[in-house]
């Protein structure tokens, strides 16, 4: 993975624009404490707004003056006097020979590159200083700076008679140019060099302390801190690093000033070859995985700060004291792709994972109690809460016996009640139900809870009658598929609606969601006494209350419960309401009530007949009333 993400961004390095990223960086690292020259190598001679009125000319100034300057300051005792201006286009005369006059070895002209957008390409032509102020000895260097692609100054000029290397030679520190590609390290802000105005320098004895100006480099230039380049016509401020967090631009004789001390004590900024940074990418994007190689956890949050820190701070520290620049843009970026990739790679396992675990444990559970603790997993401890309840159990008749029949075929055997247990389950969530637990051949599921469903006891209900009609329709596959050979399934269903505890119950290492309680072991009973009566269904007291509205019931009998004296009648379902206006279910529903009161009366002979009556009348309780046809012969004549 890291390898595959340091690959894909390696590209970024050879891409301009991204550039620009790295060059801003550059910009907000060069400005922490940056080193600086233990004495500033220029004095700077501002032509700024007072000068312009004490001199009470227009800018430019009559070259006259000029003159003055360079006689004041070499009386001053400068070494070497620089000034940024290009003096190529002659003026009055008189002033150019006043001016040539007064220049000598001393002295550094600004020469200018001014290129020019052919449709042939690109033409560059260089601009020198007049003939005769060179011929009077003065020599030329190049002020022209190249600017980046947001416009900002950050490139040493790699010439070498640059401005400032000519004004350090004419000093006799003769330095050779910086390597292509050199970056200015700036000392300071705006006005961090010490200068004086233009005025001042015209008479330091005046208005400067003695031997103010003695063996300096004296640089001579535009300092206007109101005006623009449209107000006097050439470039005379620039955007420099300190632009981010100062907000203002250095003048161009300043700028130069910084030239001057890079060159003169080696303090310019090497940017790394991009083959190393090639390495740095790499090195980001694998030792991000090696903090992330077990995963996600608490500590990577902490790790990618540290990775991010250690780019930032590392390249800061190259360039503080190495004077390197390897920019951490990339490398950052690469340790922060490899951790949110590994994040994002993590996350999607886990839902992964967590939805793996939710479709697991949705064979166990509802879906709904699945969902519910995947939101709030605080719910899985132990404890329950007490509720009203619809409880039912549904068993399969005869199984004990195909288990012998089947007792050398146990894969045989597994297949079979596994095709049996799957409509049933599927019929209990169809419903809303949750499935308590399978017991052996017996399935266990209950309603309303976790979630509320008021309507539980019909729902259950109706999942009792799903289960018949998906043992219908899997008798009929057997049948097709293994002929008469194959296994006939009845099952009994058993449900009582009431008052339960649910919630987690076992030990600590290990517990289910279930219910406890007496409704739970009534519901048990009744599945077991559908056996005895004949019926597939038998609902105790409570859960008949609630479905009266909704089917056809009657009342299979009387039985004692748990806890009461009295007995409690249990029902069956007979058909949905809708049939109740059948004639054959009307006159059931009517004499088999006076049937029971017959047979507890002890009337054999009107027992007898009600009994085969109410059989015509209902051939699906045909069973039940076999067994009342037996209870009713029993009677003592």
């Amino acid at each position: 993975m890291a390898g595959i993400i340091a690959a894909l961004l390696i590209p970024f390095l050879f891409f301009s624009p991204f550039r620009l990223i790295e060059a801003r960086l550059y910009d907000l690292l060069s400005v922490i404490a940056p080193p600086g020259p233990a004495q500033p190598g220029a004095v700077v001679v501002a032509i700024d707004e007072p000068s312009i009125g004490e001199i009470g000319q227009r800018w430019p100034w009559s070259r006259e003056i000029h003159a003055k300057l360079v006689e004041s300051l070499r009386v001053a005792g400068a070494k070497v006097i620089a000034f940024d201006i290009v003096f190529a286009d002659p003026s009055a005369e008189e002033a150019d020979a006043s001016f040539a006059k007064a220049l000598g070895p001393d002295v550094v002209l600004a020469a200018d590159d001014v290129t020019t957008m052919l449709n042939q390409g690109v033409q560059v032509t260089r601009v020198y200083p007049l003939d005769p102020f060179l011929d009077a000895g003065a020599a030329a260097g190049v002020a022209s700076v190249h600017l980046d692609g947001d416009a900002y100054l950050r490139r040493m000029p790699d010439m070498r008679d640059s401005f400032a290397g000519e004004a350090l030679r004419l000093a006799g520190n003769s330095k050779p140019a910086p390597p292509e590609g050199a970056l200015i390290q700036y000392f300071g802000p705006a006005y961090t060099y010490p200068r004086v105005s233009y005025y001042q320098a015209l008479n330091p004895a005046d208005f400067l302390p003695p031997g103010y100006f003695k063996d300096r480099i004296v640089l001579v230039g535009l300092s206007l801190k109101q005006a623009t380049s449209a107000d006097i016509g050439t470039p005379d401020a620039f955007p420099t690093p300190y632009t981010l967090t100062e907000g203002t631009l250095t003048p161009g004789v300043e700028v130069q000033a910084n030239i001057l001390d890079n060159l003169r004590h080696g303090l310019y900024v090497l940017p790394v070859p991009r083959s190393a940074m090639m390495l740095l990418v790499i090195a980001g994007a694998f030792l991000a995985a090696a903090f992330s190689r077990h995963g996600v956890t608490w500590r990577t949050g902490p790790a990618a700060v540290f990775v991010l820190a250690f780019f930032m701070v590392g390249a800061w520290a190259l360039l503080r004291f190495e004077r390197v620049w390897a920019p951490p843009a990339l490398p950052a970026a690469a340790a922060l792709a490899v951790f949110g990739t590994r994040f994002g790679l993590d996350y999607a396992r886990e839902r992964h994972l967590r939805r793996t675990v939710s479709e697991a444990f949705s064979r166990y559970l509802s879906p709904d109690l699945v969902a519910q603790l995947a939101r709030d997993p605080s719910a899985l401890k132990l404890g329950g809460e007490r509720r009203n309840l619809s409880i039912l159990f549904c068993d399969v008749r005869g199984f004990t016996t195909l288990s012998e029949k089947l007792k050398d075929e146990p894969e045989h055997l597994t297949t079979l009640i596994n095709r049996l247990l799957d409509p049933l389950s599927e019929a209990v969530l169809a419903e809303g139900g949750t499935i308590d637990k399978y017991i052996g051949d017996c399935v266990m599921a209950f309603w309303n809870a976790p979630l509320a469903s008021p309507d539980h006891p019909l729902r259950a209900a109706r999942a009792a009658l799903r289960m018949l009609e998906a043992v219908k329709i899997l008798n009929a596959e057997l049948r097709q598929e293994e002929g008469d050979a194959a296994p006939a399934f009845a099952i009994g269903v058993g449900i009582n609606t009431g008052d339960c505890v649910v919630g987690n119950v076992g030990s600590r290492w290990r517990y289910d969601y279930s219910v406890l309680g007496d409704t739970v072991n009534l519901a048990s009973r009744l599945e077991s006494l559908s056996k005895e009566y004949g019926v597939s269904i038998v609902l105790g007291p409570a859960t008949a209350k609630a479905l009266q509205d909704h089917f056809v019931l009657i009342e299979l009998d009387r039985i004692a419960v748990k806890g009461r004296t009295e007995k409690s009648a249990i029902f069956t379902i007979v058909a949905p309401a809708g049939q109740s206006q059948d004639p054959a279910l009307a006159e059931l529903t009517e004499l088999h009530p006076t049937l029971l009161d017959t047979i507890s009366a002890g009337k054999r002979v009107e027992a007898l007949e009600l009994v085969q009556h109410c059989q015509t009348l209902a051939p699906s309780l045909s069973n039940y009333y076999k067994k009342l046809m037996v209870k009713a012969a029993a009677i003592p004549e």
